[in-house]
């Protein structure tokens, strides 16, 4: 009977993230009050705030995770080599985190001046930057720094701007995949770099 209280805890917040991360897709961020989410939900403002005190402390649960898979590959890659064989790994690895995190990059995408400031923005902004350092040589030339960049960014800005591209998501996630490794080892190629 005591583990039962717990799991009622744990999709309670589930189903409390879930709604919430439907009305920020759908009317923005900072246009979805706390009390349209207790709505949705049939429960008290009271009962929301149990779990969850703000929006931010929603958004940043429903971070966890995908902070936690940046997080592994970036320790990952800080494991590994400068080389290419690590770099396209790493932007594989990355793939599959941004495609099935999408609904939130896309919330981060379209929230930007909303989200900024708050830790959830400059906290995957920071594994971003930190994933970007590991694919950028310092010491390249910079036509490979922009092009190892790009790759990254390509992935990340990807999952938002193919949104409205007909297609299967995994299908749409190859190609961008294969956009970025392509790109990643141009910089390789033509900066001599191996």
């Amino acid at each position: 009977m005591g583990s039962s209280a717990p799991r009622r805890r744990s999709d309670t917040r589930e189903r409390i993230q879930q709604v919430a991360l439907r009305l920020f897709l759908d009317q923005g961020y900072e246009k979805t009050a706390l009390r349209e989410i207790a709505d949705e939900l049939g429960v008290t403002k009271a009962a929301l705030y149990y779990h969850f005190k703000t929006k931010e402390d929603i958004l940043a649960g429903l971070f966890e995770t995908v902070g936690a898979e940046l997080d592994e590959v970036i320790a990952w890659g800080r494991e590994q080599g400068g080389e290419l064989d690590a770099g396209l790994e790493l932007l594989e690895r990355c793939s599959v985190i941004f495609a099935k995190s999408a609904p939130l990059l896309i919330i981060l995408q379209t929230n930007q001046a909303a989200l900024h400031c708050m830790s959830v923005g400059q906290d995957f902004r920071a594994r971003v930057g930190a994933l970007a350092g590991l694919l950028r040589r310092p010491d390249a030339p910079v036509a490979m720094q922009v092009r190892s960049l790009t790759a990254l960014l390509t992935l990340h800005f990807g999952v938002f701007a193919l949104q409205s591209v007909e297609g299967d998501m995994e299908e749409k996630r190859l190609a961008l995949l294969a956009s970025a490794q392509e790109l990643l080892a141009s910089a390789y190629r033509e900066s001599g770099v191996g």
